[in-house]
């Protein structure tokens, strides 16, 4: 593992699960001597080619995930003594952390046994192939996070009202370029700046207030974000004339290091790593600071505060519940439930156990709590 992420001749393919934050991310490692290969080869190709290395019973983003690995090796654009594949694992009690062993049996299969996965998670899994981060490239992650999110939040939320067809895309792309180098540079003075930059732009886009429909999209995180994994869901909906709200990624991290900070207390598990995931939520909340300052002045929905969404699922279900997307899950659609927005898909991998039982089986609940919910589970 060191030789492969001190060689700078090796690529590492990477899935790609947002096509906003994955770029950012991107820039991040190839700025720190890593070769990175964002696969965005989708299609029913790949589908088939994970259903041919991955038995049926498994679930759809591993489908979709391995298909994309073993599509990218196949396609002839790699150097395959010099390449590896990287996947991040949860290490939760769900078959994402079994993702490992799937992806190497696969590769092994389709005749790729020699190329090595690497695992980047913060569960002390796989040890041996651990891709490992500097905190100058941890620093940069977070603010590529941290803005992929806020432009993702201010394109959905204004690109429905805008007057002027096109012009927010517009605006996304040219603050897009400005993180790139941000990102590059790490530079925090340069990250507030832009954050206010990018919330005034977006205030000011001439907009018709029409009572449009909202509409959360929550559920397995790759079902939810990735395009081609939900049929290219937001833009379906707003083709349909409809506000797209879809919840950000760093609320996410946070529930998976508040996770830990609840197992200390529920289950008296380890100390030392319950209060380093204490301090990691502060040094994320200051990151977020000058966000959640610049949105309360506008019109546009604020940054998820994870102590209030653990506050709030506590009358449907125990924060204990943390298999899959856990108690974030029910959390995120009362959170949409409390802002007004009232109708919510649920989308997950079909047969996904963990987000059945947190997902699926909470509705009669929700809705009882909150007479107007209309919420819909889908199955991909």
């Amino acid at each position: 593992m060191f030789y492969i992420l001190c060689n700078k001749e090796y690529t590492i393919l990477i899935p790609d699960m947002l096509p906003v934050h994955f770029k950012l991310i991107r820039n991040v490692l190839t700025q720190h001597g890593y070769r990175v290969g964002l696969l965005k080869n989708t299609g029913r190709r790949v589908v088939d080619t994970g259903l041919k290395y991955v038995h049926n019973d498994t679930c759809y983003p591993a489908l979709l995930v391995i298909g994309q690995m073993i599509s990218a090796l196949q396609s002839g654009k790699y150097d395959l003594e010099n390449t590896t594949v990287l996947i991040s694992q949860t290490g939760g009690g769900c078959r994402a952390t079994n993702y490992i062993g799937l992806i190497r049996k696969a590769l092994q299969d389709a005749g790729f046994a020699h190329v090595p996965v690497l695992s980047f998670n913060f569960n002390g899994l796989e040890k041996e192939q651990e891709f490992k981060i500097s905190l100058p490239i941890a620093h940069k992650l977070i603010l590529a996070v941290l803005l992929s999110d806020l432009l993702m939040k201010l394109l959905y939320a204004t690109r429905p009202y805008e007057i002027k067809k096109g012009y927010s895309n517009k605006l996304y792309t040219k603050h897009y370029q400005k993180c790139l180098e941000i990102v590059r540079s790490g530079n925090i003075i340069a990250y507030r700046q832009e954050v206010k930059s990018i919330v005034k732009d977006f205030s000011m886009v001439p907009i018709e207030l029409k009572d449009l429909p909202k509409v959360g999209i929550v559920g397995e995180i790759l079902i939810k974000y990735h395009h081609y994994g939900n049929h290219d869901l937001a833009r379906e909906l707003e083709n349909e004339g409809v506000e797209v709200v879809v919840p950000e990624l760093m609320g996410f991290i946070k529930y998976c290091a508040y996770n830990l900070v609840i197992k200390e207390e529920l289950l008296k598990s380890s100390k030392t790593v319950s209060f380093v995931s204490q301090k990691v939520l502060n040094i994320v909340d200051k990151y977020e600071k000058i966000i959640k300052r610049e949105l309360l002045k506008t019109r546009y929905r604020n940054v998820t505060d994870i102590y209030s969404l653990a506050d709030n699922v506590e009358p449907v279900l125990s924060t204990g519940n943390q298999t899959g997307e856990g108690w974030f899950l029910t959390a995120e659609m009362i959170e949409l439930l409390k802002h007004g927005v009232e109708n919510i898909l649920c989308v997950q991998p079909f047969a996904c156990l963990p987000n059945h039982i947190v997902g699926k089986s909470v509705i009669k609940r929700i809705r009882m709590l909150h007479p107007n919910a209309n919420i819909v589970a889908i199955d991909y």
